[in-house]
């Protein structure tokens, strides 16, 4: 994903170039890994799902609620937490989220109830909505800008990072040492990453605040309307169908724990691919990129009831699905961007809150079909919402022939 905002240091605030550059990117990097941790965390039971089940004596569907809480939570949490804390140090604020992150895990790990996993949860979805908006557009003020561009790819780059690297393997510490012990490994991980924001992260007084009215404000807009239709269809295809991969993947595929983890970790490399084409594509034809996105997804979760029956049509299949997948959050990202290009921390706002809202109500809904039906199911219905989505960008763009939504005024108040 790539970030537009654009930010200005307050009078007197020391610059970024008044840090030494080994400090500035030890920053940057603190950050990277703080969004690591938050995806890790957030799917990570994608990979755990029936193991937490069968530890609960729950069902798959069930044990969706793992994914469905943080979700839930985080879209409540992104308007809420941004506006109740739009004058406290960012740096702080980052901080107390790491901290909060690391004591989700932690309690996931040692819960003796499946209510307290869901506790833990609704903690993860807090972290989420409140780190995001935050985090989002730091890079700006950690490096000067002449570095603006690399720092903010680095900082985003952690979104495919953790399903490449952070879900494979926290499935593969699962499996050898059980569910529990891959979230004591990932809450380790982000009490290190809170040293690091402690110890690399300056102060960071807060330069403006988002009022109720700029949301309320974007709302009306028929570019916001339509970027929040797109990234309802295709988040909602998406995590319909893909919290419930792995009992796919155990029940049709017939693929055991191992050869699992690396058909997941097939689908996060070919998810980085898909984020940096994504990018690439979005910022010269958006409605292509975002189309195209949707139709892999459509075309992949169509197709595996039918061939992902055998291996390899499933690795393939899973390769083509992360592609497009992995476009979706920078698409869906720029045409919030787009429909307020001034008012970024209120365009990354309604982008989080959206998509978090999307992740719950589809993994909830995959999962009570998926209780009901089957697993094949939950992937034909997965591709037909992703079809409509085609369907709506196959229609005349109502932001303008170019496909980026119009540029409108800006909406944002200074904290004076």
């Amino acid at each position: 994903m790539t970030s537009t905002t654009t930010v200005t240091g307050r009078p007197g605030e020391a610059g970024p170039a008044a840090r030494p550059p080994v400090m500035r990117w030890l920053a940057v990097l603190s950050v990277t890994l703080g969004i690591f941790s938050i995806v890790t965390t957030e799917i990570l039971p994608i990979g755990l799902l029936t193991s937490i089940g069968s530890d609960f004596t729950v069902s798959d569907g069930m044990a969706g609620l793992t994914m469905t809480m943080p979700g839930f939570l985080a879209a409540l949490s992104a308007p809420a937490v941004t506006l109740a804390t739009a004058r406290v140090d960012r740096r702080v604020m980052l901080c107390a989220f790491m901290l909060l992150l690391a004591a989700a895990d932690f309690l996931a790990a040692a819960a003796t109830h499946y209510w307290i996993v869901l506790v833990s949860r609704v903690l993860v979805g807090v972290v989420i909505g409140g780190f995001w908006p935050i985090g989002a557009g730091l890079a700006q003020r950690l490096v000067p800008a002449r570095s603006v561009g690399r720092a903010t790819a680095v900082v985003f780059c952690a979104v495919p990072l953790g399903s490449v690297l952070g879900v494979p393997a926290g499935t593969f510490i699962g499996d050898l040492a059980g569910w529990r012990t891959a979230f004591v490994v990932l809450g380790l991980l982000t009490a290190g990453v809170l040293a690091m924001l402690l110890l690399a992260v300056p102060p960071l007084p807060p330069l403006e605040a988002t009022r109720p009215s700029v949301l309320r404000g974007m709302l009306r807009t028929t570019p916001t309307r339509c970027a929040l239709l797109l990234t309802f269809l295709v988040v909602l295809a998406h995590f319909g169908a893909y919290t419930y991969v792995t009992p796919f993947l155990e029940q049709v595929t017939k693929a055991g724990p191992g050869l699992v983890t690396v058909f997941l970790l097939a689908y996060g490399a070919a998810g980085i691919v898909g984020n940096f084409a994504g990018g690439a594509l979005v910022t010269r034809k958006p409605r292509a990129a975002f189309a195209l996105a949707a139709g892999l997804v459509a075309a992949a979760t169509a197709l595996l009831p039918v061939l992902g029956r055998w291996d390899t049509g499933a690795v393939a299949l899973l390769i083509v699905w992360g592609i497009g997948y992995g476009a979706v959050p920078v698409a869906s990202q720029t045409w919030f961007a787009n429909a307020a290009p001034n008012a970024p921390e209120a365009a990354s706002v309604l982008f989080t809150a959206s998509f978090q809202a999307t992740i719950s109500l589809g993994a909830l809904a995959g999962g009570v079909l998926v209780d009901h039906t089957s697993p094949s199911t939950v992937m034909t219905l997965g591709a037909l919402t992703a079809t409509l989505a085609v369907a709506v960008l196959a229609l005349k763009e109502p932001g303008g022939r170019s496909g980026a939504p119009p540029r409108t005024g800006s909406t944002r108040a200074p904290l004076t």
